[in-house]
């Protein structure tokens, strides 16, 4: 069920998403990536509340949203690499082409993919192993401020990462569904320019065995407007922004975003496969 047309879908979709709460008495928010075998749950002092949102299908309007405005964009350009079976084969074939795609869209100089991460949905499955990762049902950031910082250091040279974060730099996602359209769990996002950045959302620390990142997680505000294109196809992709150093004001800083069960999915539709690539994106 591959389709190089996208699918028109409605104009909007009523469904829940999840949101996070703040640990009480202004403890730092914390969770362990490692979650419990049996369960599959992660030790956390973050709880999470559901809320029905409206979210708009904005297909037919794509020009209106892109990163610097509303923090993600689509495109259309299918890859070379189609079986996404492989981790080697993907890093082999897949991060080339996808490094000259970030390229040309954004104008970056120097782009740097770190990981990736394919998820395909298996209904009933415990959620524990990290190499069978299903679509994340909260809304997130990737990225802190702090963490992007340390994924500089950490990915790129010494003699590199200074000169780099002197400039301006950014943490994007490049996601893509795999073998069929995203109709079963779509992915939502949120337009930046309805998020109250210094209000809506809150880093929480990810506790490695050996380290510790950062990520932001999202509390609820009835003031955001959250979207989605309906039926993303593999010959599409979607630009998410985590980060930008460019804080003057003048672009979005950042996307929350997540899966969802969308009502809308018909019956017998194929369950979701993608995979997103993380990527360090430099300017001149």
């Amino acid at each position: 069920m591959s389709s190089s047309t996208p699918l028109s879908g409605p104009s909007t979709t009523t469904a829940s998403l999840k949101f996070s709460t703040e640990p009480p008495n202004g403890d730092r928010a914390y969770v362990h990536i490692n979650a419990d075998a049996a369960t599959g749950k992660q030790n956390k002092n973050t709880a999470t509340g559901d809320h029905n949102i409206v979210i708009e299908n904005i297909r037919g309007q794509e020009h209106l949203y892109n990163l610097d405005t509303a923090g993600f964009q689509i495109g259309h350009h299918p890859a070379n690499h189609k079986t996404f079976t492989n981790d080697v084969d993907v890093e082999n074939e897949y991060y080339p082409e996808s490094i000259d795609l970030i390229k040309k869209v954004t104008g970056a100089s120097k782009v740097v993919l770190f990981d990736h991460t394919i998820r395909r949905r298996r209904p009933g499955e415990i959620d524990s192993n990290p190499q069978k990762r299903q679509p994340v049902s909260l809304a997130h950031v990737d990225q802190t401020k702090k963490a992007a910082i340390a994924r500089v250091h950490r990915h790129l040279p010494p003699s590199e990462a200074p000169s780099l974060l002197e400039k301006r730099f950014q943490i994007i996602n490049l996601w893509r569904p795999i073998n069929n359209p995203a109709v079963d769990w779509p992915l939502s996002l949120c337009d930046y320019r309805s998020v109250d950045p210094a209000k809506d959302v809150f880093p929480v620390a990810l506790i490695y065995p050996d380290r510790e990142g950062e990520t932001m997680a999202v509390k609820y505000n009835p003031d955001q407007k959250w979207k989605y294109f309906y039926g993303v196809a593999p010959e599409e992709y979607i630009l998410i922004k985590c980060f930008d150093s460019l804080q003057d004001g003048s672009v979005s800083l950042f996307t929350p975003h997540t899966g969802f069960e969308d009502p809308a999915t018909p019956p017998g539709a194929p369950l979701r496969e993608s995979i997103e690539l993380r990527a360090l994106v430099f300017y001149d």
